[in-house]
């Protein structure tokens, strides 16, 4: 598995408005500056964020986005999953139930379930305001 550059620009744009969040809604262009993003890929990756409740628009002269929750209610496996689809290391486990017709018989599967659920509780234990106390704390996250 291997995280691509739209769900780490997306963490990063998310942090962004988290850090920002008081200022109300925040304009593409200046999140773009601010993360030295190219505010065409951030536009591409507004929808996907948008559609799965974790952005918030507004239109017009004091448009821009915002986060729709508190940074506490966002983990870096739900940006993960709502950028990047499934997180799943093979594709047999990107679906439930498991459909693969080698379910019963397939030797690896544990790996690969392991790996998944280490992945995802690792994911999920870290929330967007995690990010910021340590970053405020004077620790870095490199996203």
């Amino acid at each position: 598995m291997k995280i691509s550059t739209k769900g780490r620009y997306a963490l990063r744009m998310i942090y962004d408005l988290a850090l920002h969040n008081e200022d109300g809604y925040v304009s593409l262009k200046d999140i773009a500056d601010r993360q030295n993003i190219s505010k065409k890929y951030l536009e591409q990756i507004v929808p996907l964020l948008h559609r799965s409740g974790i952005l918030k628009t507004n239109r017009g002269n004091r448009g821009g986005y915002m986060l729709s929750q508190s940074p506490s209610d966002y983990t870096v496996g739900d940006i993960l999953r709502a950028t990047e689809g499934s997180l799943a290391p093979v594709a047999c486990l990107e679906f439930e139930p498991n459909e693969c017709p080698r379910v019963k018989e397939c030797s690896t599967l544990y790996i690969w379930e392991g790996l998944y659920k280490a992945v995802n509780d690792y994911l999920d234990s870290i929330t967007v305001q995690d990010i910021l106390d340590k970053t405020i704390a004077g620790g870095d996250y490199c996203i």
